[in-house]
């Protein structure tokens, strides 16, 4: 594809214009308060003593462990916050399900190789300390949108769990949303301003190309109205990994498919509920 042909394919924010992205990023804040407006929870919780980083961990109850779904948030790496992603938490809650929503260093403050090691490095604060808080570790699930999928997705490949002290299974199952699977393009469009990646670095930080050595249940999401680039790296990835299923949510687009997640009656929620339920 030429550089133009790529800018249409994942440039979300074009497609979109700037009006309506503007609403729907209102609206993930709006509803993130919502959600977790009296929820029993724990926030700002360090999680990486090397970064400094720190999760916000909503619907526990002191009443038993719950199973756990880790959502990171997207903003193309180089921004939103947790501030703007709780908003499947009060859902979930109500199904028996906890929510863990991490922040990371935005690009271009950390490589994209950091922000992946950030990720990792929260799905190993939940493993080591989650019981402390309310959370099964046995029981873990991640998920994100956009690039958030893309860090969902760094978490269900292979080979990094030992150099954290991790079983080779610690996500148990996995949900992204809009995810990049195939990071290759970026390195060709606006974002790659704020990553500065070449296509070796992007290729090793791909999840569709790394190996997995464990392939655990996942359900890859995608918006019948999403930019072609996302749609066609759900379409690729999902045959790949061999062990989930591909969903195309109708009427939705890049940025409000995800805040299905909210909504227990909607496909996306239905489909969460269920996955983490079957760990």
């Amino acid at each position: 594809m030429s550089d133009e042909e790529l800018d249409v394919a994942y440039n979300v924010r074009r497609k979109a214009g700037t009006e309506l992205m503007e609403r729907h990023l209102a609206r993930y804040r709006a509803e993130s308060e919502r959600a977790v407006a009296g929820l029993p929870g724990h926030l700002g919780v360090g999680y990486d003593e090397a970064s400094g980083e720190r999760l916000d961990v909503w619907g526990v109850d002191g009443d038993g462990l719950r199973p756990v779904f880790i959502f990171f948030h997207g903003g193309y790496w180089f921004a939103l916050s947790r501030e703007e992603s709780s908003f499947m938490a009060r859902m979930l809650c109500e199904q028996g399900i906890a929510t863990v929503v991490p922040d990371y260093t935005l690009a271009p403050k950390a490589t994209l190789e950091e922000i992946v090691r950030q990720a990792r490095a929260a799905v190993a604060w939940v493993y080591r300390h989650g019981r402390e808080h309310g959370l099964d570790p046995d029981r873990i699930v991640v998920g994100g949108s956009s690039a958030g999928g893309h860090l969902a997705g760094m978490t269900m490949a292979g080979r990094w769990q030992e150099r954290f002290g991790l079983p080779g299974d610690v996500v148990k199952a996995a949900m992204p949303v809009s995810g990049l699977f195939d990071i290759r393009p970026i390195t060709r469009i606006y974002v790659n301003e704020y990553l500065r990646l070449d296509e070796e670095r992007a290729a090793a930080l791909s999840p569709a190309l790394l190996p997995a050595d464990r392939r655990c249940p996942a359900v890859f999401a995608v918006a019948e109205n999403d930019g072609d680039g996302f749609l066609a790296q759900s379409r690729r990835f999902q045959p790949h990994w061999d062990a989930g299923d591909l969903i195309v949510v109708p009427d939705r687009d890049h940025f409000d498919v995800v805040l299905d997640l909210g909504d227990a009656e909607s496909l996306l929620g239905r489909t969460l509920v269920d996955l983490v339920r079957a760990v």
